[in-house]
């Protein structure tokens, strides 16, 4: 009785182990073995033999590390980062806000209508924005998918479909807050602008910094706008993002190592600033020690 009270745990951790194990440290571990190999071509690469892959150790993330266009990929996606995310965490806690206020009316339609976007795919909201972007069917009639322009409007994309969710996870912990707190704070006379930067803000943190974790990374791998956008405008290069370039280099011109070294650099990018973070920001936020 004892030995199965005790393998009972096991038993329950095996399918969850095995999923793990299947799908996701198999293909982190095939992709660390395929970035130290290469294809070695001798003579014009015919016959049987000519072709072999060899081991190379750390020279293609080397080569990916130091790779121009990987790092003025990078320099766009931050450029496009710093607009997704100020606008959509900001407008997500202003709906969250507002949704939760005391006089709040037609609080239930307003929060499908916000969260609504979150749900559409992201190919076909790319989709339906790059029609109303193009100048002969845009009611604008404006350059939306010119170069200078074309940032702005993918920026536009990720904040229509993402702020619902973000709003749904800060309204989830505001609706948690005990409701004595705003009734304390109305009795010794706050309003409800100040109840809202004095009391929801704060209580507020922890989920923000959750939100914003998310968005981060959600960021950091930018793939479905601009790789939908693209047949619609010369703006976008086919190594416009980090995972863009992963892309082409897999599925174009067919290298798969070069690939794999440059998602295990995007995959660190994104560890070292997700962590970065939480290690700068989880003092204020859960009163850690940094």
């Amino acid at each position: 009785m004892n030995r199965r009270v005790k393998a009972a745990p096991y038993l329950f951790l095996t399918p969850a182990i095995v999923l793990f194990t299947l799908f996701l440290a198999v293909p982190i571990g095939y992709t660390v073995y395929l970035s130290m190999r290469r294809v070695k071509v001798s003579g014009l690469g015919l016959g049987k033999g000519a072709r072999q892959e060899i081991f190379v150790g750390l020279d293609n993330l080397a080569a990916a590390v130091t790779d121009g266009e990987l790092w003025a990929g990078w320099l766009r996606v931050l450029g496009y980062g710093a607009l997704v995310l100020v606008v959509m965490l900001g407008l997500a806690l202003l709906f969250a806000l507002l949704l939760d206020s005391a006089h709040v009316r037609l609080a239930r339609f307003s929060r499908i209508a916000i969260f609504l976007p979150y749900a559409v795919p992201g190919v076909a909201a790319t989709l339906l924005w790059g029609f109303l972007y193009l100048p002969s069917l845009s009611p604008f009639g404006l350059g939306f998918l010119s170069a200078s322009a074309v940032t702005f409007s993918m920026a536009n994309i990720a904040v229509w479909g993402g702020v619902g969710f973000n709003m749904l996870v800060l309204y989830t912990t505001l609706r948690a807050i005990p409701r004595e707190l705003y009734e304390a704070a109305r009795i010794d006379g706050a309003t409800e602008t100040q109840i809202a930067l004095r009391v929801k803000i704060p209580i507020l943190v922890p989920a923000i910094i959750l939100t914003t974790v998310f968005s981060v990374i959600a960021t950091i791998q930018v793939f479905t706008e601009p790789t939908t956008l693209r047949p619609l405008t010369n703006a976008i290069s086919s190594t416009w993002s980090p995972l863009m370039k992963v892309y082409r280099d897999a599925f174009v011109t067919g290298d798969l190592y070069s690939a794999a070294a440059t998602s295990i650099v995007i995959a660190a990018v994104s560890l070292v600033l997700s962590f970065g973070f939480l290690r700068v920001v989880r003092g204020h936020a859960f009163g850690e020690e940094s």
